[in-house]
């Protein structure tokens, strides 16, 4: 796992991919290189931060250069063994043993066409001194970033987007659609960046640069094909090997030649993991998180600890217990820079604690329950949306009823917090609305009105617009299961958006791995050929994936309440973070540049207090996006006028 960056026929590429590789320094520590060749009439440069993980030697090195070819690669290829067979077959003599080595002879064997055989995480740009031409390349989930920014001929790239910002002098321009879709849903959507010239390079795709000038895009995976060659395999009733599926991906997933550990909430997903693991690597370590007393019971969080401890005790795990009473005055601004781009959601801080210690334990990679709810109908939002159908056939005058009644019920005292009333409450915002509607608003942080009032009005077209790009990917398939559909659009906007981009950051911050064995080609692709109703079978929620863990894990812990990765929030709002939250509430920057309201941002600090509403979550994260936004404005002389 490394940090990758360049330049192409960019002006003073030299330096600017120094300054580019040199601002990745934390996801890579263990070792820096450059490359540099003239293309037409300027040069390329690649630049490269190693995390070493496997072939610890000089000849896993980066940009690796080989008869022709540059590579800078930033992942883990997880069938590199019998990729290098096939080569070492076909005539290739490795001179090391790494992952990079095999990538760049599949490169200069197939081409793109090796690129939907990699079975891995990858995000790498590959230069051919012959033809002059640059490819970056994405894996097909979006696990790993790839960062781009194109002015002219010229391109520069890297792993994150602040450093393309450090490169470019800091002068690049906040898109304020981005800022609005990350007031919906808490995070950016990997189709948008944060500022207006950077973008995103999709999952499961490839660009071109010609030395003409001209630039070339292909896709080699497609999410929404996977999802109807799934829908088709169950037509005709062939059922994948779940457990045998998710078991092969686990052990490839322990490839490495430093030690590998697992995260460990004592929940189903990380508790099958760790199983599985400790299965192939006896002894495996394991890292699990704990609040302070008084903060967990006002949220009213659950006891996970006894569960993981259960877990360990069982499957012989070494077993370490971190307790989460940060300073979260100064982790908020160091969060905030480490994830690029606005995301509020207090499980990174969760993931950059435990990846820290860990990484002080001498453990360079984590194995990570990650997209397991997305793929297999985890979530509570996707039980709630299946009960919303029902729901909708109770007679009005009822529903009314029962809405105003809830409505008047409090969400907390000062001494503890309710968390079913919380639930109820959030059922009701949407088990009234229409199926797409509904979906989004079930896991987003306003419905269109409230969202308006919130803002500028100039910037109600881009409400608009940002609420049309939801439903047309939720519409976007020919899906006939309303349970896959969810899954479908988790997959392609929640997970690469949101989970896994808070994931990489938070981790790389601290310089450690972590890999997903659920987010893996064979897994997804067995996940959409399961119906629906194997995946919520009656309330029951991720049943199929409950089903397969039970050959190895007791049922106490395959069928306990779901648990929450997540953090105190209403805790720390209301007594470590209260008197910042009045301080951007009455004079942050997001409300003197006139882009929030600070009328309503009051009645949210108001109604949360008096206990009547959890804006907790919310609060959070305009507290995300104000430190953001200061620091993507701060310095660079541009205007805060808004640019929709």
């Amino acid at each position: 796992m490394c940090g990758i960056a360049g330049t192409y026929r960019w002006p003073d590429g030299k330096l600017v991919t120094d300054r580019l590789t040199e601002t990745l320094a934390h996801r890579g520590p263990d070792g820096a290189g450059r490359y540099g060749h003239p293309v037409g009439d300027g040069e390329v440069h690649l630049g490269h931060r190693r995390l070493s993980i496997i072939d610890l030697t000089e000849t896993g090195a980066q940009p690796m250069v080989s008869d022709g070819l540059a590579l800078t690669y930033n992942g883990e290829l997880y069938n590199a063994p019998e990729l290098r067979a096939e080569l070492e077959a076909a005539g290739v003599r490795f001179r090391g043993t790494s992952d990079t080595e095999v990538l760049l002879e599949a490169w200069r064997r197939w081409g793109t066409d090796c690129l939907p055989r990699l079975r891995g995480m990858f995000a790498f740009g590959i230069f051919d001194e012959r033809t002059g031409e640059l490819v970056l390349v994405r894996d097909q989930l979006g696990i790993k970033p790839l960062f781009l920014l194109r002015r002219g001929e010229g391109l520069v790239f890297a792993s994150e987007l602040k450093a393309l910002a450090a490169a470019t002098g800091g002068k690049l321009e906040v898109d304020h659609a981005a800022l609005v879709a990350s007031l919906l849903y808490y995070w950016v959507p990997d189709s948008r960046c944060a500022f207006r010239e950077a973008e995103k390079l999709p999952p499961g795709s490839w660009l071109r640069c010609r030395p003409d000038g001209r630039v070339e895009r292909g896709r080699f995976w497609d999410l929404k094909e996977v999802a109807a060659e799934g829908r088709e395999r169950a037509r005709t009733g062939e059922q994948p090997d779940l457990a045998a599926v998710i078991e092969e991906s686990t052990r490839r997933h322990l490839l490495s030649d430093v030690p590998v550990a697992t995260f460990l909430s004592g929940g189903l997903d990380s508790s099958y993991l760790t199983a599985l693991a400790a299965r192939h690597q006896p002894g495996i370590s394991a890292y699990t998180i704990g609040f302070r007393a008084e903060d967990a019971k006002f949220e009213a969080m659950p006891d996970d600890l006894r569960y993981a401890r259960q877990v360990a005790a069982q499957f012989g795990v070494d077993l370490h217990e971190i307790e989460i009473a940060p300073n979260v005055l100064d982790l908020l601004p160091q969060m905030t820079y480490s994830l690029d781009e606005p995301i509020g959601d207090p499980a990174a801080i969760n993931t950059y604690l435990i990846c820290t210690a860990a990484r002080e334990a001498g453990v360079k990679v984590m194995l990570s329950g990650m997209g397991a709810d997305e793929l297999f109908a985890g979530y509570r939002k996707h039980l709630a949306n299946l009960i919303a159908l029902r729901y909708q056939r109770v007679p009005r005058p009822l529903r009314r009823g029962v809405s105003a009644a809830v409505d008047r019920l409090p969400v907390a005292t000062s001494r503890r917090g309710f968390r079913s009333v919380r639930f109820a409450k959030r059922f009701l915002s949407f088990a009234d609305l229409p199926e797409e509607t509904a979906f989004r608003r079930s896991y987003t942080m306003y419905d269109q009105d409230e969202l308006l009032a919130l803002l500028d009005p100039e910037l109600a077209g881009t409400v608009d617009d940002v609420l049309t790009e939801h439903r047309d990917v939720y519409q976007d398939n020919d899906l006939d299961d309303f349970v896959n559909r969810m899954c479908l659009t988790d997959a392609r906007m929640f997970l690469p958006g949101l989970n896994l981009t808070y994931t990489d950051r938070s981790s790389m911050a601290a310089s450690t791995e972590v890999r997903t064995p659920y987010v893996d080609v064979e897994v997804v692709k067995a996940a959409f050929a399961i119906p629906g109703d194997r995946k919520i079978a009656g309330r029951q929620s991720k049943a199929v994936l409950k089903e397969a863990a039970t050959s190895i894990l007791p049922r106490e812990i395959v069928y306990r309440p779901k648990g929450l990765f997540s953090a105190p929030l209403r805790a720390w709002m209301s007594r470590d973070l209260a008197p910042l939250v009045r301080e951007v509430v009455n004079d942050g920057e997001l409300v003197r540049s006139g882009i929030l309201r600070r009328d309503a941002l009051k009645r949210m600090v108001a109604e949360d207090a008096a206990g009547q509403q959890d804006f907790s979550k919310h609060l959070w994260h305009v507290l995300t996006l104000e430190y953001w936004y200061r620091d993507a404005t701060s310095g660079s002389g541009q205007s805060t006028r808004l640019t929709a």
